[in-house]
């Protein structure tokens, strides 16, 4: 027998951000309905009102059972009908997820729909109409424009982490980038600007602002754009030099089919979060810089020609904003350079490529490849969706398969409680896609059921808010007084010597000390009065300017003596948390030594439980066995009783017939023989008693004629009889006698024979009674009549 293979106990999870688990919020959905083409006059779809919306069958579907059209109404959080504009949409479904993105908290947007619904317009939009992508990133920059960090303090590692360099550091790597040679790429696109009819998409007006934001932070934002085609990862942004060997039909200038290098796998990283290993990461300081990286990808991604669509995306794109930010130091002049202190929160833009029907698509080949794994990741993806509600809803635990689809895995960790989740469910009026957009009404209505854990704010720090400020507000007083004593600090020479050498040069000029001639007493007079009023300008200058040291020293004294109490608070503070932790550690070592011992007991259990389960199986089986077996004799003894007791009846009936037969003949035979008796018992009494001269009387002929034998009864209800004696007599008389007799019978009349002499014989008679057979009712007399008996049948 077979056992069955042990489940592998769950992994610990290492220690995460901390989630609200008591508090969810369902999964935003939105619905917006296109404009219905001039084409297509007959529309299906009908805004009823700002959250719902009615399908209404077109001509020529089928109806319902009743005969009758069917229509099916569908609630949404909001819905947005055919003159809603861009910002309208941006206003009322992305500015939560940008505002929580600044404030350290995960976001996903995804546009689901069939092809032809306006998903990629949606996110990208057009020429003047600016989609939810371009106004994000304006939203993001217009917020952190004067918070930002300089380019390479923020640098990215290989395993989904943020890094924080020093100004130093931070000014070598954009010197060594600055002098690194340009890397010929196969697409000139790195050094090209988006094209003219797309530049207008970045220049939005009434642009978004976040209004709280922590001004003691500073920010750093990387972008990243990749495709999922196939069931296959691609990075957009991967520049790969030319390869001389390789054919150059493989560029996206001279074939239209440009495949990626290499696709990417996904990895999990120390917290459980899944990313794209190996995908490049841009750190962008602008919009039109983040555009323009992300316009260079979108030239790269799959489009191709179908007959619902002319340019219909053969792929889900995602473009990743990822935003760090750190907090500055107790001075506000420097960024924390400890790496816990880097909160990261990233914004993920999904544009899901349309479900469609190869049969109206009339799709081939690899266009029909395609449309298989379109539809199967969004398949999955629904799997997904109805494996999370029928968890939350009914209280099971059903494993949820992300792994199914690289779509599902890569954004398992939104639904698992990492962030907000927004979908926009965009579809087309017209009447062509009502199947279609039934299905997606489904799916959408379903997905509002799923709850996602609310994320948290981020922890404070401890540190003394407006940092930033009164580090600037000290440089420009610097600046200032500097300034009032004759410009900015020379580079370079301490503050004191600088300033002493500056107010000197703003001292009077020496006269000429020139002696012309012995008798001049007005040179050296000048000399000596410009010395001493210089002296006198010198002195009270530096009186002053120690007046000013002395202050500026005081000030700075009491500053470092608030910085010394808050660092001895913040010291406080890091002293109790550290306590806290170490205790917290030993209860985690206790609890993991504890998991352990369980996870003994359960291994132990399980591999007993396995042993009684195959023994209870066993058991059941040959218990079943003994059962049919059972079951069959039963059976069987039922069958063999039934027919005994046929042949019990059968026999039972025949024995009765056989014994009434039988009583019947035995019956009439000692009835014979009684008769038999009573005859002979008469004759003798006749014999004895009568006289000589008496004759003895005649048998009668009516009883000679009855026949003697045995009667039995038939099958059919009547009776037979069998002869058990036929006796044969024959009388002779005298030839002369006869002939005489013959000759005179017709004219004398008859006379009795004279028979008197033959019984006056005693003993005669006597003997003749005595030897008649049993049976027989024939007398003497019989022999006279000449009457044969009958014979045997």
């Amino acid at each position: 027998m077979m056992k069955t293979a042990r489940a592998k106990p769950p992994r610990r999870a290492a220690p995460k951000k901390p989630s609200n688990t008591g508090q969810k919020d369902p999964v935003g959905v939105y619905c917006r309905v296109r404009p219905l083409s001039p084409t297509d006059q007959e529309c299906c779809i009908e805004v009823i009102n700002e959250t719902t919306v009615q399908l209404h069958p077109p001509d020529g579907c089928r109806v319902n059972r009743n005969g009758e059209y069917k229509e099916t109404q569908y609630s949404f959080k909001q819905v947005f009908g055919t003159q809603v504009t861009q910002k309208d949409l941006f206003n009322s479904v992305a500015k939560l997820l940008v505002e929580d993105l600044i404030h350290g908290k995960n976001g996903l947007l995804f546009t689901y729909g069939v092809t032809g619904s306006g998903k990629t317009y949606t996110m990208t939009g057009s020429p003047g109409q600016g989609g939810l992508l371009p106004r994000c990133l304006h939203m993001i920059f217009n917020s952190i424009t004067d918070f930002q960090a300089k380019r390479y303090v923020f640098k990215t590692d290989d395993k989904n982490g943020i890094e924080v360099q020093n100004e130093v550091d931070a000014l070598l790597e954009r010197q060594k980038r600055d002098n690194q040679p340009q890397v010929v790429t196969r697409t000139p696109l790195s050094r090209q600007k988006p094209e003219t009819e797309f530049a207008d998409m970045i220049n939005i007006e009434d642009g978004c602002k976040v209004e709280e934001i922590d001004e003691d932070s500073v920010y750093s934002v990387f972008v990243s754009y990749i495709e999922i085609y196939n069931n296959y990862i691609y990075d957009l942004l991967e520049e790969v030099p030319i390869d001389p060997i390789k054919p150059k039909w493989n560029t996206p200038g001279k074939n239209a089919e440009f495949i990626p290098p290499q696709s990417k796998i996904l990895r999990e990283d120390h917290n459980h979060n899944m990313y794209v290993a190996g995908c490049t990461e841009v750190e962008v300081k602008t919009t039109e810089e983040a555009f323009d990286v992300f316009w260079r990808g979108q030239k790269r991604r799959r489009i191709a020609n179908t007959q619902l669509n002319r340019e219909s995306s053969r792929s889900h794109s995602v473009f990743m904003i990822k935003l760090a930010q750190a907090p500055l130091d107790a001075d506000g002049d420097h960024v924390l350079q400890e790496k816990e202190q880097v909160t990261v929160s990233q914004l993920s833009l999904v544009d899901l490529a349309g479900s469609e029907r190869t049969n109206r698509t009339k799709a081939e080949g690899s266009r029909l490849r395609e449309a298989g794994n379109i539809n199967q990741s969004l398949m999955t993806l629904r799997t997904c969706i109805e494996a999370l509600r029928e968890n939350q809803m009914c209280g099971t635990n059903k494993m949820v398969p992300y792994r199914d689809s690289k779509l599902t895995h890569l954004f398992k960790n939104y639904f698992d409680g990492e962030g907000k989740v927004r979908m926009i469910v965009c579809v087309n009026p017209k009447a062509d896609d009502h199947e279609e957009s039934l299905q997606v009404m489904r799916f959408a209505e379903m997905t509002q059921e799923v709850e996602v854990a609310r994320p948290v704010d981020k922890p404070i720090f401890g540190l003394t808010p407006g940092r930033r400020y009164r580090n600037q507000a000290f440089k420009d007083e610097l600046t200032r007084r500097l300034e009032e004593r004759g410009g900015p600090v020379i580079g370079g020479k301490p503050e004191e010597q600088a300033v002493i050498e500056m107010l000197i040069q703003s001292f009077p000029a020496i006269p000429s000390c020139e002696l012309l001639d012995a008798n001049d007493d007005q040179t050296l007079p000048r000399l000596i009065e410009a010395l001493e009023k210089r002296r006198r300008i010198r002195q009270m200058m530096a009186e002053e300017f120690n007046k000013s040291i002395t202050s500026f020293r005081s000030m700075l004294q009491d500053f470092n003596g608030v910085v010394a109490a808050k660092e001895n608070m913040a010291q406080g503070k890091m002293t109790e948390r550290e306590r806290t932790i170490v205790s917290q550690r030993s209860e985690i070592e206790r609890l993991e030594k504890k998991v352990k011992t369980l996870e003994y007991k359960i291994d132990i259990l399980e591999k007993t439980t396995t042993i009684y389960e195959d023994e209870k199986r066993t058991l059941q089986q040959d218990l079943e066995v003994q059962n049919q077996k059972l079951q069959r004799q039963l059976s069987d003894k039922r069958r063999i009783e039934a027919r005994l007791q046929g042949m019990v009846t059968e026999n039972a009936m025949k024995w009765e017939k056989e014994c009434e037969r039988r009583v019947a003949a035995k019956q009439l035979e000692m009835q014979n023989k009684l008769w038999v008796k009573d005859e002979k018992l008469k004759q003798l009494k006749a014999i004895v008693t009568e006289t000589k001269g008496d004759a003895p009387e005649r048998p009668s002929r009516e009883k000679d004629r009855e026949p003697k034998g045995d009667v039995f009864r038939t099958r059919g209800g009547g009776q037979s009889v069998q002869f058990t004696d036929v006796e044969t007599l024959r009388q002779q008389s005298p030839p002369g006698t006869y002939r005489k007799r013959r000759s005179s019978e017709s004219n004398r009349p008859p006379q009795v024979e004279n028979t008197d002499s033959e019984w006056t014989d005693v003993e005669t008679r006597c003997s003749v009674a005595m030897e008649m057979r049993a049976g027989s009712n024939l007398g003497p007399g019989y022999q006279h009549h000449a009457i044969p008996k009958r014979r045997k049948p």
